[in-house]
């Protein structure tokens, strides 16, 4: 059964028996660990954590969700990133971060946290990164590179057929593989060995949607895509800011089938009911039916899913269920509401989110036809990974 965290005595400031890095980060192991392997910056760990600011408020807590988490390094604060790395398999250790390692002293993320924060944080398993495939040889766009008034360059790799493009809501497959402009490796589903499938208007990198629709089925092209065009200036959490590339191979695509028939929406789409839980980024969400699966996806493993979403005055604007054909995509690629709240689910559950509009599309959203405000989404999760 799930307990709220007590809250450290020593919360307010590191001891003086903490270790202390050059970054400014601070902890203290408070459990041994079994293990004598630490994680890389790209792997994954599964984690059970509780976090506090400086005043003793605890703001999140898996431990209190009674869920572990798992999420790659590479996709959280940085305190976290440099932080864990120094963990072993079963240790217990507590992290007194400086805001500039975490938020920071006003985070551009809604509802998160600012200044100093306190974690306690234990790790249960590690998940080693896929080799990282071979470096594009230009990390930047060459000056024969193709380039769109929005300021996307590409070049093609590999000609495709000559056959039609993608439209902006067609659902296509394709392998992709994505780096930082300073050659990181971002996520790769040519080494995770199955390709993503998505709708290019439920796609969060505008630089995917527009680029894409340049493409032929067969085709390779690489993309630099600018920022702006990328997870934007407040990107979701885990996300990455800066300058992106992509190398795409576009597998296949379909058309949008129209749904014969509207799914009628929940009673509760208008409001948050009162037995719906709420994070700390303000996404509500209720669990309507119990998965028959333990674990929960990273932020950047790819799901299949079934889901149905409405805006707040009942209208449905966009359903698998009514298309009859679920979907995959990986979770770092979509809305922040939805990478976040996945990761909450396991496999065979159903649930039920409250989207507020600052992670899902916005108040005016910049894309054609995407719903503003807050949304509401029924999602079964399927299956993680391939």
């Amino acid at each position: 059964m799930s307990k709220t965290p007590e809250t450290p005595l020593d919360v307010a400031v590191a001891p003086a028996d903490a270790e202390v890095t050059d970054s400014g980060l601070a902890s203290k192991v408070l459990i041994a660990g079994s293990g004598s392997s630490q994680p890389g910056p790209r792997d994954t760990v599964e984690v059970h954590y509780s976090g506090w600011t400086t005043d003793g408020k605890l703001f999140d807590s898996s431990v209190a969700r009674d869920e572990k988490i798992s999420f790659p390094l590479n996709g959280v604060i940085a305190g976290w990133t440099e932080g864990l790395q120094h963990m072993v398999v079963g240790e217990k250790r507590r992290f007194w971060i400086p805001a500039e390692l975490a938020y920071g002293e006003k985070p551009s993320r809604p509802g998160a946290p600012c200044g100093n924060l306190t974690f306690d944080v234990e790790l249960f398993g590690i998940e080693s990164a896929p080799e990282a495939p071979a470096l594009p040889g230009n990390l930047t766009a060459p000056d024969s590179a193709e380039k769109s008034p929005t300021g996307l360059a590409s070049e093609i790799l590999e000609a495709g057929d000559d056959g039609d493009k993608p439209g902006p809501s067609d659902i296509v497959a394709a392998h992709f593989t994505g780096w930082l402009e300073d050659g990181t490796l971002l996520e790769s589903t040519v080494v995770n060995g199955k390709p993503a499938q998505f709708k290019l208007d439920q796609v969060s990198i505008k630089g995917w949607v527009e680029g894409l629709q340049l493409m032929t089925k067969g085709e390779k092209r690489r993309f630099w895509i600018p920022a702006s065009l990328g997870f934007g200036e407040n990107p979701p959490p885990g996300a990455p800011t800066g300058n992106l590339i992509f190398d795409f191979e576009l597998l296949e695509f379909t058309g949008e089938p129209k749904p014969s028939e509207p799914i009628p929406a929940p009673d509760d789409v208008a409001a948050t009911p009162a037995d719906a839980v709420t994070t700390g980024s303000g996404l509500s969400s209720k669990v309507l039916s119990k998965g028959s699966g333990s674990d929960h996806p990273s932020g950047s493993d790819e799901v299949l899913v079934h889901y149905t979403g409405w805006t707040t005055d009942g209208k449905m604007f966009d359903s698998s269920v009514a298309r009859g054909e679920p979907i995959s995509f990986p979770l770092n690629g979509v809305i922040a509401g939805w990478t976040e709240g996945v990761q909450l689910m396991v496999e065979g559950e159903k649930r039920r989110f409250w989207i507020p509009g600052n992670l899902a599309y916005g108040e005016t959203p910049s894309r054609p036809g995407a719903p503003s405000g807050t949304l509401v989404f029924d999602v079964e999760l399927i299956k993680i990974g391939a």
